[in-house]
């Protein structure tokens, strides 16, 4: 579905619904009525349910997609062992970073960890919203600040040596997810075990 609809009772009339995609990159920085009304019509509504995939291993990922409601996870596979690379959820943009600004095969997996409602936009579409719409070069520009701050972060947690304080620095940057995310992937973005994982919470638990 695109975010252009006429209105009941005059089919002449379009009356134009602004795509929380478009208003999450116009939050970013302001984008001209004609790019938002570009992106709008191009934007379309998908829905992924708990454990399927958006995107596998091998194929190409066409798509960056706004997350509404939901959380998704990016993994690779190692052998038998699956290591999640990244977790995000509501208000945040999800893609295969590599296969859709390169346009090559993803060597990532991404998976729905809830039901989730998603926003997506094309590679054409946004490479004709950077080629027409200067403001939108910005808006990128700003976006790939944000999330090289979100790689570093990883990059961070992952040359930490002490489990205790990995799981620490998890908890103080992505705490809302808790609740919502499996022992299990939190363990294997954290890199350790799910049993050194329970040991841990157990002991910050007997702490307090």
């Amino acid at each position: 579905m695109s975010f252009n609809h006429h209105s009941p009772g005059d089919p002449g009339t379009a009356t134009l619904i602004e795509s929380p995609l478009v208003l999450f990159a116009h939050a970013v920085h302001p984008l001209s009525p004609d790019a938002r009304a570009y992106a709008n019509r191009k934007s379309f509504s998908y829905r992924v349910k708990k454990g399927e995939f958006l995107v596998r291993s091998g194929e190409l990922c066409p798509y960056v997609y706004f997350i509404q409601k939901g959380i998704l996870r990016g993994y690779v596979q190692d052998g038998k062992k699956e290591i999640t690379t990244w977790i995000t959820s509501e208000n945040e943009l999800a893609t295969s970073i590599t296969s859709f600004h390169a346009q090559q095969k993803a060597f990532e997996n991404i998976q729905a960890i809830e039901d989730s409602e998603l926003i997506g936009l094309h590679y054409d579409d946004l490479q004709h919203l950077y080629n027409n719409y200067p403001e939108v070069n910005i808006t990128g520009r700003k976006l790939l600040e944000k999330y090289y701050r979100d790689a570093e972060e990883r990059a961070y947690i992952a040359r930490l040596t002490e489990a205790t304080s990995k799981y620490q620095r998890f908890i103080a940057t992505k705490s809302f997810m808790l609740n919502r995310v499996p022992l299990k992937f939190i363990a294997s973005y954290l890199g350790m075990t799910l049993e050194t994982l329970s040991r841990i919470r157990s002991k910050l638990s007997h702490a307090k």
